[in-house]
């Protein structure tokens, strides 16, 4: 596969590989800027501390993960309109940018399995860009409380897809999500997930 100059290749953000290749499926999470609470981050670090170093990564990942089915912070994505606002621009450039694979809105994060056609920076910026302009504008008509004056966090998290049982295993991670949460019975009837519009 030849690499478009949108497409970064293998490259490393701290120490850590990431893929953008328009030929990997990409497993992305994004959550809202006041999800982990800064209390929970230090807790986090502390405890991650006393692990391998080898191991931090996996740990942090998965009590990242833990902390955000917890609904913790102001839950934008939690109001319908929001949330709307949120698949909409999900859906605004499928089949150009990307190819949508699945994809569940969390009250504080988004779950997203694509085919990049495009870069994978830009294509998690559009979204984050595409709902926070949005929700700049209508905060104050929707009651919404954003106490760090943006609406998400900096940066992604991306893993590629390895194999296809891994695409099996991560599209079924982003559809029982939300039952996992609490937040439903059963994946399809989140409304907010691919699960619930097959």
């Amino acid at each position: 596969m030849v690499l478009t100059p949108d497409h970064k290749g293998w490259y490393l953000v701290g120490r850590l590989p990431h893929c953008d290749n328009p030929a990997v499926a990409q497993f992305i999470t994004f959550r809202l800027a006041d999800a982990l609470p800064v209390k929970t981050q230090r807790s986090l670090e502390q405890e991650l501390r006393l692990l391998p170093e080898n191991t931090r990564e996996q740990k942090r990942r998965q009590r990242i993960e833990f902390w955000l089915d917890q609904g913790l912070g102001c839950c934008a994505l939690q109001h319908a309109q929001v949330a709307q606002v949120m698949a909409d621009g999900l859906m605004r450039w499928q089949n150009s940018r990307y190819r949508l694979l699945a994809w569940c809105i969390m009250p504080n994060h988004v779950h997203v399995l694509i085919e990049p056609h495009y870069s994978l920076s830009r294509i998690v910026q559009s979204w984050k860009g595409f709902t926070g302009r949005w929700v700049m504008l209508n905060s104050k008509t929707l009651g919404l409380r954003l106490p760090l004056g943006r609406l998400w966090m900096p940066g992604y998290w991306d893993r590629f897809i390895r194999d296809e049982r891994h695409h099996l295993a991560v599209v079924d991670y982003i559809h029982s999500n939300p039952a996992k949460a609490g937040l439903c019975a059963a994946p399809e009837h989140w409304p907010w997930s691919s699960a619930s519009r097959r």
